[in-house]
């Protein structure tokens, strides 16, 4: 079939094999110290390598191919011995008799020898990196999705009571990353049944980059979803 995929200049590559890390689902590999992409049904052709490349030798290229395999892909991710802050893993938050999430329960807070209140995370899935999140995973099925940019958690002081709470979170920064994030966000959005999409950013022009991310991937979903953008100031208040 004819595909988006990644392209390796090997007379650009310093085999650094930064690339290899990168890219997740192991279609990269080092051959006579330089990086080669190894399967071709392994590339999702979203090109999480491409920004980490130091002398840019990674590009897109239409080409034939094999269709993405993304059973052939978990399986193989499986077998390796990956990072663990990489693993897929999805956190129960109990309610209380009320019906409420435990985090908004009635408690009377201990404070530890630093005095900080021991509040509980409404973090309900991991990982949380827009970079590193899987574009299929049973945490999306029904979500409430908070697409994030970073600074907003250290900016809203209330972030994970009323932003966090009850939904899946997926945090990205459109200046930093240095990547289009808008590809992976559409897949993520057609492949799982997505409730509603909330976009929180900060006032940063910068920042307009999520927001229009976002925005792309739910019209090239085709999928008709609830969404809503909140804009946090730099001093750390709601502005809409």
């Amino acid at each position: 079939m004819l595909r988006k995929i990644i392209k390796i200049d090997e007379d650009k590559c310093n085999g650094c094999g930064i690339c290899v890390k990168a890219c997740h689902e192991g279609a990269i590999g080092m051959v006579d110290g330089k990086a080669k992409l190894l399967r071709d049904d392994y590339c999702d052709g979203l090109g999480d390598c491409l920004p980490t490349c130091p002398t840019e030798a990674i590009s897109f290229e239409i080409r034939e191919a094999l269709p993405f395999d993304e059973e052939a892909v978990k399986k193989n991710m499986a077998k390796k011995s990956g990072c663990p802050g990489t693993a897929v893993k999805s956190f129960e938050r109990t309610e209380n008799a009320q019906g409420g999430c435990s985090g908004s329960a009635a408690k009377s807070f201990s404070k530890d020898n630093n005095s900080r209140l021991n509040r509980i995370s409404e973090l309900r899935n991991w990982p949380i990196q827009i970079k590193l999140a899987p574009i299929r995973a049973q945490f999306f099925d029904n979500a409430h999705l908070l697409i994030a940019a970073d600074c907003t958690a250290f900016s809203y002081a209330n972030f994970h009571e009323e932003f966090m709470r009850n939904k899946i979170t997926i945090i990205g920064c459109p200046k930093l990353d240095q990547v289009d994030y808008a590809e992976k966000l559409t897949e993520i959005i057609k492949q799982n049944s997505i409730e509603s999409v909330t976009i929180l950013k900060m006032e940063v022009p910068c920042c307009t980059g999520i927001f229009n991310m976002t925005k792309k991937a739910l019209i090239d979903s085709g999928k008709f979803i609830p969404w809503q953008v909140v804009t946090i100031s730099t001093d750390g208040r709601i502005l809409e």
